[in-house]
């Protein structure tokens, strides 16, 4: 240390006094905290928890019980689209929200749309209901669906299913391909050249 800079903490140490005594006295009794206190702490942990379910619950347009879903990502090609809208691919699985809440709903869609990519299966079909017997607003699931397909990532395209799969009750889902699956499809294409 220098001096200049042994004066400055002389300076700044003028005033100070040591301490009476130097030992630590334990706490005699367990700290109990208040109900209070519990509540806070549990509802502190909820926060702290991650829910990788991104998909939104707030305010959406409503659809009328006969109004299509038609959702379309940029580069899907046409055809694919076409044949996904007149039912043409084989459906791989399918899932029922008829008579779900919407945060069921939200919860148990958003799984498997994750369980059917992480597997690899690609196109799907959901039972949402058209809403005819909701009061006082027909078709709140379906115009949630709508919205949460389009918002999840891994969707490439959804419509109105046609009628013998469920007609406005139920859309067709078109998934990306996961790792796997694009990985396997460069290795295909590679082998032509």
């Amino acid at each position: 240390m220098s001096t200049d800079e042994l004066d400055d903490f002389l300076k700044e140490m003028a005033g100070v006094r040591p301490l009476q005594h130097d030992e630590i006295v334990p706490e005699t009794a367990e700290f109990q905290p208040s109900l209070a206190q519990l509540a806070r702490r549990e509802a502190a942990e909820q926060e702290m928890e991650f829910d990788p379910n991104y998909l939104s619950m707030e305010y959406v347009d409503l659809i009328k019980p006969d109004d299509l879903i038609a959702y379309k990502k940029d580069g899907v090609q046409e055809g694919v689209y076409r044949n996904l809208r007149l039912g043409k691919y084989q459906l791989d699985a399918t899932l029922n929200l008829l008579g779900k809440n919407l945060q069921l709903a939200r919860k148990q869609l958003f799984d498997f749309i994750q369980d059917c990519h992480q597997r690899g299966i690609r196109t799907l079909l959901i039972h949402h209901g058209m809403g005819r017997h909701s009061k006082p607003h027909p078709a709140i699931l379906k115009s949630y669906c709508a919205k949460w397909l389009s918002q999840i990532p891994e969707v490439l395209a959804c419509h109105t299913a046609q009628r013998h799969h469920g007609g406005y009750a139920a859309s067709y889902v078109l998934l990306q391909k996961n790792q796997q699956q694009k990985r396997d499809n460069r290795e295909r294409h590679s082998k032509r050249i």
